[in-house]
């Protein structure tokens, strides 16, 4: 079957939105329902094979980073990341609009991805941001944030292609929040293959007894103890 939009559509439409958005709101991440099949998620896997496909490979230990390796697409996706992408971008959007007015700022968000695009790409953030991530035993990714330039979308994306505890253990994801004036909360996400995460990219709003403030947040994956365990990335501003 050809992945085409409609069917992204359908298969987004199937999470509960309400819960998510609620679950967001608590953890800054929450899960989707499957977004793909086991045989789709083989064949995205399998394109970490094909370089012609990247626009660039990082080695995180290089960077010192961690220890795996990005692999960032060039702007020819695959139909399922294209699709997915722009199913996923008008569901985010009204969690986008309600955190920026709950914490003051603006939202720049246009209804259409492809408008956001373009001011991403006038502002001169015209690289593809959709990852394909690969680790293997001993790999792991250090807390960080995925901004890429002046302009970001508060939420991303990642959508597990292989089977805990059957392809691959360890791994888990990593989230921690930098709560106002307490200590720091961790959270520890095992991925369902073929279902997403929903994740913060910066901050979300914590209610705080002055109102709303900004709970910074990072994320990384814990050290993988065996097998391989590759993730899709769906981000969704481009990179300077």
């Amino acid at each position: 079957m050809t992945f085409t939009l409609a069917e992204a559509r359908r298969r987004v439409a199937r999470t509960d939105w309400p819960a998510l958005s609620a679950g967001l709101d608590e953890l800054g991440s929450a899960a989707t329902g499957p977004l793909l099949t086991a045989a789709e998620c083989a064949g995205l896997a399998a394109l970490h094979e094909k370089p012609e496909l990247f626009r660039t490979t990082v080695d995180l230990a290089r960077h010192r980073f961690g220890s795996g390796e990005y692999r960032y697409f060039t702007h020819d996706l695959p139909a399922p990341v294209a699709a997915l992408r722009a199913a996923l971008y008008p569901r985010l959007l009204p969690v986008a609009r309600d955190w920026s007015a709950r914490l003051g700022r603006e939202a720049p968000w246009p209804d259409s991805l492809n408008d956001w695009l373009e001011r991403c790409h006038s502002a001169g953030q015209d690289r593809s941001a959709q990852i394909l991530l690969s680790y293997g035993p001993g790999d792991w990714n250090a807390l960080h944030r995925d901004v890429f330039g002046e302009l970001l979308f508060p939420l991303q994306v990642v959508i597990a292609l292989d089977e805990y505890g059957t392809d691959y253990t360890g791994g888990e994801f990593l989230m921690v929040e930098q709560r106002p004036r307490a200590q720091s909360r961790g959270t520890a996400t095992v991925l369902r293959q073929g279902h997403g995460l929903v994740f913060t990219t910066r901050d979300h709003p914590v209610r705080t007894r002055r109102g709303w403030s900004a709970g910074a947040m990072r994320h990384g994956v814990s050290t993988v103890r065996s097998g391989r365990r590759r993730t899709l990335g769906l981000v969704f501003h481009d990179a300077a």
